[in-house]
């Protein structure tokens, strides 16, 4: 078993050589970029924070009115070790995330398939949005991730 001490000594190495500062800084400025790109184009939607995570996934909410009155809400998120956008329907707690999940067991979602209703679980639903993006044509990359975004939306509307 490793130790911290050898976790933080390749950490060190990796950051010398100067690729996965740039490689964060790029990911960070698109999501924060798609997020106003979609706010302003959207502004009826419902738009937090960004959060940036620990390395693991990066994402903000972008929940059309009609999901907020049922307290559900929309995320677009960055999975950094798989390199690929998803979107996901989560509740505004656990109780709502449980409900709806139930819910939802008893119709067919097509394409889409129900998160387990544990307690480590943060969606109903999770689907990929572009499993390789190109961060080199961001502003398609953007369109890309708008247009199945609402798809999306349209989809779990639907179930509802």
């Amino acid at each position: 078993m490793e130790k911290m001490g050898d976790y933080i000594s390749e950490y060190k190495k990796q950051l010398e050589k100067g690729q996965i500062q740039k490689a964060y800084k790029g990911i960070m400025g698109f999501m924060s970029g798609l997020r106003l790109y979609l706010g302003k184009k959207h502004p009826d939607f419902i738009l937090s924070n960004l959060y940036f995570g620990y390395m693991d996934m990066t994402y903000f909410a972008f929940t059309p009115p009609e999901l907020k009155e049922k307290k559900l809400k929309i995320a677009i998120v960055y999975l950094h070790e798989h390199g690929k956008f998803e979107i996901w329907l989560g509740g505004i707690n656990r109780k709502i995330q449980s409900q709806f999940i139930k819910l939802l067991t008893k119709k067919d979602l097509g394409i889409y398939e129900l998160s387990p209703a544990l307690p480590v679980v943060d969606s109903i639903i999770e689907a990929t949005l572009v499993e390789k993006p190109d961060f080199d044509n961001s502003l398609e990359l953007k369109k890309q991730i708008e247009k199945k975004v609402f798809g999306f939306i349209k989809n779990i509307s639907n179930f509802l």
